[in-house]
């Protein structure tokens, strides 16, 4: 018998996470097993995407290919659409469209076809 349960075996194992982060998130529960594409597919690649723009159409052109890379990806991500001025200032942002993945300018002053855009996210979600 051991003093303030010392010595005694504990009745469940606790399991370490998995995620990067080691904070014990969704990504952590899921299998090992798993490929990494499932697990960006799931929630271990979490996105925040906006779409800058004045509602000229560069700047609905620029949304529309980005929800189409998006959807390509199958990331499970909304894109967003702001034209409010004082939160686009808020970015820093001088030219439109301008697209801000994370709450970081990724591009501004350009329209990016949709592989372009996955090809950024790729940079960012592995």
């Amino acid at each position: 018998m051991g003093l303030f349960g010392l010595g005694k075996k504990k009745n469940s194992e606790e399991k370490a996470p998995a995620c990067a982060c080691q904070c014990g998130c969704h990504a952590a529960e899921t299998s090992t097993t798993e490929s990494a594409k499932e697990r960006i597919e799931t929630d271990a690649c979490t996105l925040s995407i906006k779409v800058l723009g004045t509602g000229c159409a560069s700047c609905h052109t620029l949304l529309e290919n980005t929800k189409q890379a998006v959807a390509g990806m199958g990331l499970n991500a909304e894109v967003e659409y702001v034209t409010d001025m004082a939160q686009i200032a808020g970015y820093g942002v001088m030219r439109m469209p301008a697209l801000v993945i994370n709450e970081k300018p990724a591009v501004m002053g350009k329209v990016l076809k949709p592989d372009e855009v996955a090809d950024i996210l790729k940079g960012i979600c592995g």
